[in-house]
């Protein structure tokens, strides 16, 4: 027997064209049912028809779909390693770069590698693609205003540097916006970028289904150039990443299989 969840993901998919049938059930519906329940809805069926009336309501419960928990630089120890060793050993072949920072929430991440490029690779060009399902975080990424917990990584001359203070919230300077282009993406349904040297996808696929994260590696694989680097979160490690024609480069960083990168 069809449940009215069951019928509620169906209708979801076909509306906006997210499968929630590849994000794990028990942790995404009871995120649902908490917000469903927080606006007054006795059951999916009620719920589902406010969602396809109100804009609102929909925005809302897009965004609660999507985990927008972000800051620039997290993680700091894994950044260091980018700098010190992945970004020089892909410079090594060529002086420009194409990343794409996958999921990219609120966009602390994609600004991250461009101030770190700014900085610290200055004659390296690079275009830097973010991507998101969510087209209200795309919205506040491409703003670059941030509060000063999203910035507690970053060191004071940076700051400094690169943001325009203004009563307490932060904007990203022109210059680090310049090289970065923000496009709405579903990395269950759209075509992936091609020839990508650095893919960034963190502390996201931790939400989908075993299988739905195998097709998401494959096409990571497929999307990155030989010798291109994944760059994923904490608790992502890959078990075969030779299934997906990577290998191991360093802690949570996978290279395309081809010829070797020194780092």
């Amino acid at each position: 027997m069809i449940s009215d969840y069951d019928d509620f993901i169906a209708e979801i998919k076909k509306r906006i064209g997210i499968d929630l049938s590849l994000y794990k059930e028990a942790q995404m519906k009871r995120r649902i049912i908490s917000l469903r329940n927080k606006r007054g809805f006795a059951n999916f069926h009620t719920y589902y028809e406010e969602l396809i009336n109100q804009k609102e309501l929909m925005n809302e419960f897009v965004d609660r779909l999507t985990i927008n928990v972000s800051e620039f630089y997290r993680n700091p120890k894994r950044w260091q390693v980018l700098k010190d060793n992945i970004i020089p050993g892909l410079l090594q072949q060529k002086n420009s770069i194409k990343v794409w920072s996958a999921a990219c929430s609120t966009g602390e991440e994609p600004y991250s590698v461009s101030i770190m490029l700014k900085e610290h690779f200055p004659e390296a060009k690079a275009e830097i693609i973010a991507t998101d399902i969510d087209e209200n975080v795309l919205l506040k990424a491409k703003e670059g205003i941030y509060g000063k917990n999203a910035l507690k990584e970053l060191p004071a001359e940076t700051l400094k540097k690169y943001f325009i203070e203004r009563e307490g919230l932060y904007s990203v300077s022109p210059t680090i916006k310049r090289n970065i282009s923000f496009k709405k993406h579903n990395l269950l349904a759209d075509s992936y970028p091609k020839d990508v040297d650095l893919l960034i996808c963190r502390n996201v696929l931790i939400y989908f289904t075993d299988q739905a994260k195998e097709e998401i590696y494959m096409n990571f694989g497929r999307s990155l150039n030989s010798n291109g680097v994944l760059f994923v979160g904490s608790t992502e490690q890959i078990f075969s990443p030779k299934d997906y024609k990577l290998q191991l480069l360093d802690t949570f960083f996978y290279k395309k299989e081809g010829n070797v990168i020194q780092v």
